[in-house]
């Protein structure tokens, strides 16, 4: 089994279906993404971007975006922001996120 996918084994089940939620929107608008293990957490790549989706305690965390490059998801949210370039989604605030906001978040990290 790779890497990338012993970490996603791995996330607790009660975060497991924000964390596919994620990673099956960045799939669907980006269908070529390689998936990585980088920083320790899995990576999508296209082109020189990347977005990093990880599991913590409390959720799913989405590094690598910029600030002029989130599609202003931080500013709708600020709250949900946890330092430069950091997302720390809570399932029961991803409940209110809808699939819009966060492809918008993508595209704008991922596309070139």
């Amino acid at each position: 089994m790779d890497a990338v996918q012993e970490y996603i084994d791995g996330i607790a089940p009660e975060h497991r279906p924000l964390f596919d939620r994620v990673s099956g929107l960045i799939l669907e608008a980006f269908p070529e993404a390689g998936l990585v293990l980088s920083y320790g957490m899995p990576t999508y790549r296209v082109g020189k971007r990347k977005l990093h989706v990880g599991a913590w305690q409390h959720g799913v965390s989405i590094y690598g975006w910029g600030k002029d490059r989130d599609a202003g998801f931080s500013s709708r949210h600020p709250t949900l922001v946890s330092g430069k370039g950091t997302i720390r989604l809570r399932s029961q605030d991803a409940v209110v996120i809808t699939d819009d906001e966060l492809r918008d978040l993508i595209r704008a990290t991922l596309e070139a």
